[in-house]
């Protein structure tokens, strides 16, 4: 029987591997030589600011996030689910970065579409705008979150 260690797959430890396979010389004690890997792809880098991006101030640090592993596990309530023996669909309550991480490792590639329900001011605490016709949610959350999502959706 396989061992698990519990955690969630590393996302970045993926991507490395990725790289290493397609770019083997850009990989150095497991870490990417970005200048090396600039190199090999000529004039199909990007250089200088002069570029459209999305971007804002913690968008970094939510990169990071995303990719940080969880030990979190997923508990079905086949009680309170319709049709559970049956239905190909899931519905999970749970924050959301954290129930996307748990997601990576058995449906990486395999969910048809994703609705992320935005997180709602609660009680006296104003953190998101929900006075807008349409409903905006901060940046830094979606960001992580759509990272996370990309893993998950097969595109056809």
């Amino acid at each position: 029987m396989e061992k698990i260690d519990g955690f969630t797959k590393d996302i970045t430890k993926e991507n490395i591997e990725k790289l290493k396979e397609l770019f083997p010389a850009t990989v150095k004690e497991g870490k990417i030589d970005v200048e090396e890997l600039q190199r090999l792809l000529g004039e199909d880098v990007a250089s200088g600011k002069e570029q459209y991006s999305f971007t804002w101030n913690g968008k970094a640090e939510a990169e990071k996030l995303s990719q940080k592993r969880t030990t979190a596990t997923l508990i079905p309530c086949e009680k309170e689910s319709k049709n559970w023996d049956t239905t190909k669909n899931l519905y999970i309550e749970g924050d959301n970065l954290e129930v996307l991480r748990v997601l990576q490792n058995s449906y990486n590639n395999q969910i048809k579409m994703i609705y992320i329900d935005p997180p709602y001011n609660t009680g006296n605490d104003f953190v998101y705008k929900d006075d807008f016709a349409v409903l905006s949610t901060e940046p830094t959350s979606t960001k992580r979150q759509i990272s996370l999502i990309n893993n998950l959706v097969k595109i056809k």
